[in-house]
């Protein structure tokens, strides 16, 4: 059976062969046969103005020179009635249809193709529906659409797996992103590998988000011929977004084509897709640019669009120097222009550091869609952030988008795309970030404590975030009693605020001296602990050695050497070796069940890659058997910082151990400073290990604190 999807290929077919500017009648498959029946299908072409176009192999980026000759092509002439902005050609002619043996022959070779692939044309249920009711229109409803794994991963330093843009992808969809541009299968073997794998391995609702990047048909060869354009209709994909030149001075001199030849470029690509069931997007480089340029030209690469079938025209601000009241006046004249006809979205780099600005602009002015990436990863400086554009559309503009109901979920989603991509997480982010709702001074503290809205714009639990409260120099008694607060001690009033103030000059001396608690929230609250009658240490440390031993000292010759010593003899894989061994001497508990009071000394000796390796590896040994819940803890960051470089060799460093239950999944960070760079590591080690132990510890064992 020929299905309906399949008739419309063979016209499509035709007119792109043919030049058709008007198709009287249709060609239907028989509803009993399967065969074709052309009925009366008489085209009226228009005559080619190119008739000695060579085929090449340019792509749509190349710099080599055309051989294009001026006029309408037959594609232009088909989009040129009644556009605005052209003046319809004089020159045309008619000729009659093709037969139906050619109708046919070029019939089996597209459903060939067509029906090798039915998430993008023949389950129409798996399909995005956002679009299927006419243009979105913003700032009220807005769509969200995320480029992370394509356009995201163009950043320096950043590489994915195919199977982590699976992983990720399925995470984007649980978050409930309405479209997901997972890659360009024209472009790599790995981004054709994920739409093969995406059949099979994703739900249907993720594969129904899912979009395929691609650009227009290269010059002088037609979009079926051409192999790139194949990719995107083989590769399943429901939703095409191919990026086309809008921008006249990038046509004539980068890409080196006539102007018409871009717009049949468009129209050609866009009309070709389209007729195969799939919807198609346009991402208009450099729009903005090219607008100010030849507002003309710009909006007839719109028109070009629209009128082969473009549901989405997206607006690029490709270089990242567009200004937000350049966005706004031009975003507002192309919904005016095209708005009803088309969504219009918006696609924005941050490299004057205004994507998320110049993308919330354009919403307000009217744009449907908004494209970008999680954390605002990108080529350059970055995209614009979706994990600032989403909270702010939905918490400050209050946009209808169908991850509000996720929202809570962002700052998790965040934080997991930087764990997959192995980033360390930008602390300092809006919304997500650790430090989004931190605050570290007096006034500030005191001020929440009466009411939460005092110093922070949103709820930070509305998006999954919580509020911090910094212990610094800078911090007030507040600050202290909030942490005590949290800690759930049993004291009266008056002794929370007698034991906050000396706790506070005791942090704020110890920040004198090169310490910083901002980022070491278990120090300040094992000093909080510290400071009660009832609370006494799990373990301590009553001596410890580490000693660093090599057998070649030669600066000249010592990394290659080792590199030869390490090599194990089967494949020459370079094998760990232990440089270092340290002993530790603890008195700890003898019961693990931490039942009974007595204690013990217990020396244990290990080896390691360095010291602190060796120590952190002698302390875990001599604390498991009275502790096991110990055998869960990792340390997972270990940060050196000289304190007065001009000291040289006699500075003092402050070391920051971050540590991680890999059972409970809880994550925290100690600190310590000496001279000594083995003591400061073994001080904030000890810290991480008591603060592990903090809960499971009851009563005094080994010391009376009071």
């Amino acid at each position: 059976m020929i299905s309906q999807v399949q008739a419309k290929a063979v016209i499509a077919t035709a007119i792109l062969l043919c030049g058709s500017a008007h198709v009287e009648s249709f060609i239907q498959p028989d509803s009993s046969t399967g065969a074709i029946r052309t009925r009366t299908a008489t085209i009226t072409s228009s005559t080619s103005l190119h008739a000695k176009q060579q085929p090449d192999n340019e792509a749509i980026t190349e710099t080599s020179p055309s051989v294009i000759s001026g006029g309408a092509t037959p594609d232009e002439l088909a989009w040129q009635e009644n556009n605005p902005f052209t003046t319809a050609p004089d020159d045309t002619s008619s000729a009659a249809a093709a037969t139906a043996d050619w109708i046919k022959q070029d019939f089996e070779s597209q459903s060939s193709t067509a029906s090798s692939f039915p998430s993008a044309n023949q389950e129409d249920d798996q399909k995005s529906q956002l679009l299927t009711n006419g243009p979105i229109r913003g700032p009220t409803n807005i769509i969200v659409y995320d480029t992370t794994l394509r356009d995201g991963t163009q950043m320096e330093s950043i590489s994915v797996s195919c199977a982590d843009k699976l992983k990720i992808s399925q995470r984007l969809s649980a978050f409930n992103v309405d479209y997901i541009e997972a890659g360009w299968p024209g472009s790599n073997p790995k981004d054709e590998e994920f739409f093969h794998r995406a059949q099979t391995e994703l739900d249907a609702k993720t594969k129904s988000k899912l979009v395929a990047f691609g650009s227009t048909r290269r010059k002088r060869i037609q979009a079926k011929d051409d192999a790139q354009i194949q990719k995107l209709v083989e590769c399943g994909a429901p939703t095409v977004c191919i990026v086309a030149k809008a921008h006249l001075w990038q046509v004539t001199d980068i890409i080196r084509a006539e102007p018409s030849e871009n717009l049949d470029m468009i129209y050609d690509s866009v009309s070709y897709l389209t007729s195969l069931g799939i919807d198609v997007m346009v991402d208009l480089e450099h729009y903005f640019d090219g607008f100010k340029f030849d507002e003309e030209y710009t909006l007839k690469c719109c028109d070009a669009a629209v009128k082969a079938g473009a549901k989405v025209l997206v607006m690029c601000d490709t270089n990242g120097g567009s200004m937000p009241w350049e966005v706004d006046e031009i975003t507002k004249e192309t919904v005016e222009k095209f708005g009803n006809l088309a969504t219009i979205g918006i696609h924005c780099h941050n490299d004057c550091g205004l994507a998320v600005a110049n993308s919330l602009t354009a919403a307000k002015a009217g744009v449907g869609l908004i494209q970008g990436t999680i954390n605002g990863i990108g080529e350059r400086t970055g995209n614009a952030d979706l994990c600032s554009i989403v909270p702010s559309l939905a918490l400050h503009i209050s946009s209808k988008m169908t991850c509000n109901d996720n929202l809570d979920e962002i700052t998790s989603l965040s934080r997991y795309l930087d764990e997959t991509l192995n980033r360390t997480p930008d602390r300092g982010a809006p919304f997500v970030g650790n430090s989004a709702f931190a605050h570290k001074g007096g006034l500030h503290v005191a001020a929440l404590e009466r009411s939460p809205d005092s110093y922070q714009h949103v709820d930070p639990s509305k998006v999954g975030n919580k509020l911090r409260v910094l212990i610094s120099e800078l911090s007030g008694r507040q600050n202290i009693l909030g942490k005590m607060k949290k800690l759930d001690m049993d004291i009266d009033e008056k002794t929370s605020n007698e034991r906050s103030l000396v706790i506070l000059e005791r942090v704020k001396h110890l920040e004198s001296m090169g310490y910083t608690f901002e980022g070491a929230d278990a120090s300040v609250e094992l000093m909080i602990l510290h400071s009660t009658q009832h609370y006494c240490l799990p373990f301590r440390v009553l001596d410890y050695t580490a000693q660093v031993y090599d057998t070649d000292v030669d600066s000249a010759s010592r990394v290659m050497s080792k590199m030869e010593n390490n090599k194990a003899t089967n494949g020459g894989t370079v094998t760990k070796t232990n440089l270092a061994r340290a002993t530790v001497n603890v008195r700890v508990l003898d019961d693990p069940n931490h039942e009974e009071d007595e204690f013990l000394d217990r020396l244990e000796v290990a080896e390691g890659n360095g010291p602190v390796d060796a120590l952190a590896n002698a302390l875990k040994k001599a604390l498991v058997p009275s502790h096991p819940e110990l055998e869960n803890l990792q340390l997972i960051d270990y940060k050196v910082r000289i304190l007065d470089p001009a000291a040289a060799t006699a500075a003092a460093t402050r070391v920051m151990i971050e540590f991680k239950d890999i059972k409970t999944d809880q994550q925290w960070t100690t600190v310590s400073v000496d001279r000594n760079i083995i003591s400061a590591s073994l001080n904030a080690l000890v810290d991480g290990f008591e603060y592990a132990l903090k809960d499971v510890v009851a009563g005094c064992v080994i010391e009376d604190f009071e």
